[in-house]
């Protein structure tokens, strides 16, 4: 294990998915969120192919077991993917990311729902310190008072919000997939699978991108790409508990690309309910590594010696 390489690919896969998400959020006003599904989608394959040829795993990484599972797991994550970007069209970036960590809060509770995994007081109480801070983040773009959020704002919200809990399922899905499925077949089929089932929303409204946008979204794709092996990477360098408090520093690089692109300035609701929502989700994944020790230490201490 190398942690600090562990860490390193992290925090690149994090910023790389906060470019593409800028990326998809400047061509919101024009291409549909549909469209840009399949963009992100379909010009990862070819990122993540050239990855598994390279690590000489293109016969065995992308082998199956379970084909419905990648297709459930597809449905959901696509729709995940295709809510939160439109999304983007209507909400800022930073508050977009903050309404996201929802996901692994909510994957607590499905968890728990869906596969029958024991959660007790502690990871409750987070989840519940998380869920407090999603509302603190969304109250502004919900007011019943028109001066204070319109419309827009607030379909955006719930857009985002939705994304999270497909994305929550998705994960849970995913915790299914990999007793039996390789990470590349995963990553590889999820692709696959959004990229075909985007062209459901074709009757709906794609437009013909300009060049600039054609070019932009193409470089969302490969960027998706580049991100999910960077992701994979860093579990392969260092345990998952270690770099998974990382993906908050996706807060970091949302304020500083929402602010000097697209002009953006944060609000106290926005910052104080990601604050706790972080609270939150290093709290579980905290309580989640404390958890896995102990599991070991009991199957070490059951394991006969000598």
């Amino acid at each position: 294990m190398r942690p600090l390489s562990g860490i390193a690919l992290k925090l690149a896969s994090v910023m790389v998915f906060i470019v593409m998400a800028s990326l998809i959020k400047s061509t919101a006003s024009h291409v549909p969120a549909g469209q840009a599904v399949f963009f992100r989608s379909f010009c990862a394959i070819p990122v993540i192919m050239a990855w598994l040829a390279w690590r000489q795993e293109l016969r065995t990484g992308l082998k199956t077991v379970q084909p419905l599972g990648h297709v459930w797991r597809g449905v959901v994550g696509t729709m995940a993917m295709g809510l939160g970007f439109a999304g983007l069209g209507y909400l800022p970036l930073p508050e977009v990311t903050a309404i996201g960590y929802a996901a692994p809060l909510l994957t607590v509770i499905f968890a728990a729902m869906f596969l029958g995994e024991e959660v007790r007081a502690f990871r409750i109480s987070a989840v519940i310190l998380g869920m407090v801070g999603v509302l603190i983040v969304l109250a502004p773009r919900l007011s019943i008072d028109p001066g204070s959020a319109g419309v827009a704002e607030a379909l955006g919200a719930m857009l985002v919000l939705g994304g999270a809990v497909f994305a929550a399922l998705a994960q849970v899905f995913v915790r299914k997939l990999v007793m039996t499925e390789q990470t590349s077949a995963i990553v590889f089929w999820f692709s696959v699978t959004a990229a075909v089932l985007s062209l459901v929303t074709l009757p709906f409204g794609w437009v013909w991108p300009t060049p600039r946008e054609a070019a932009i979204l193409v470089g969302a794709g490969l960027l998706g790409g580049l991100g999910q092996i960077l992701l994979t990477s860093s579990y392969r360098e260092a345990d998952a508990s270690l770099v998974a408090p990382f993906d908050y520093a996706s807060m970091i690089f949302a304020l500083g690309i929402g602010y000097f692109v697209f002009a953006e300035v944060p609000t106290w609701p926005m910052l104080g309910g990601a604050a706790l929502i972080v609270t939150a989700g290093i709290l579980i994944i905290w309580r989640e590594r404390k958890l896995g020790l102990e599991r070991a230490r009991q199957r070490k201490a059951m394991t006969p010696q000598g």
